[in-house]
């Protein structure tokens, strides 16, 4: 249904667009100097399924409707930027408490990995990144003649969601690798800790100022 060729093509341009930091990134990284390793992966999950949402969406034509609409897209923006603002500042109001939180973690207790899977699923819905990729670039990939086009949308979208599993995760444990450093000092922790809310206090101003390319 989908040809070798279109899916290579798809392939490279995805990781063009992919290895160039995006929200998608700079959350998992912020996520992981402020929570650590699991928090981290837990994000990735959470991203990726919210990007796959954004996939089916275009494939449906919803994304049609968000890419052409200018207020569906900057209220869609808007809200997912309103939304690492918040988690942002949650973080680093919380600085302070990040001992407390990897003793837990060390001890083995396993909480909010749902809550956490949906905050990366949120982030994955509202990117504009991934909205305007999947909106205007993955359409150019399928065959009309060879009919199901949803299916062929569908099944194409799953080459950059596994891109990015692969890459996200790759930042996720280099950035959670790095925050164990930083655990050895109290000081150091909330530092860190400090770093990663602001990391993504910025990454969502950052995303409410960016304007869509046309």
């Amino acid at each position: 249904m989908v040809s070798t060729e279109s899916v290579l093509a798809f392939a490279a341009m995805s990781l063009l667009v992919i290895v160039i930091p995006g929200p998608s990134v700079l959350f998992v990284i912020g996520r992981a100097l402020a929570h650590g390793r699991r928090t981290a992966l837990a994000t990735v999950l959470g991203n990726l399924l919210g990007s796959y949402v954004v996939v089916t969406a275009v494939a449906w034509g919803l994304g049609a409707v968000v890419e052409s609409s200018a207020a569906v897209f900057t209220g869609v923006k808007l809200a997912g930027a309103a939304y690492l603002v918040h988690l942002g500042v949650q973080a680093f109001r919380h600085r302070k408490e990040m001992r407390a939180a990897t003793m837990e973690v060390t001890a083995g207790e396993r909480r909010g990995d749902l809550r956490t899977i949906a905050d990366g699923a949120l982030v994955g819905l509202t990117n504009p990144k991934a909205i305007v990729f999947f909106a205007a670039v993955l359409p150019q990939f399928v065959d009309h003649s060879a009919g199901r086009v949803p299916l062929q949308m569908m099944l194409l979208g799953l080459v950059p969601i596994t891109i990015g599993m692969i890459t996200d995760t790759l930042w996720g444990l280099g950035a959670s690798a790095a925050r164990s450093w930083f655990a050895r000092s109290d000081r150091r922790l909330s530092m860190v800790g400090g770093a990663g809310g602001l990391a993504m206090i910025g990454l969502g101003v950052t995303v409410a100022a960016t304007g869509r390319a046309d």
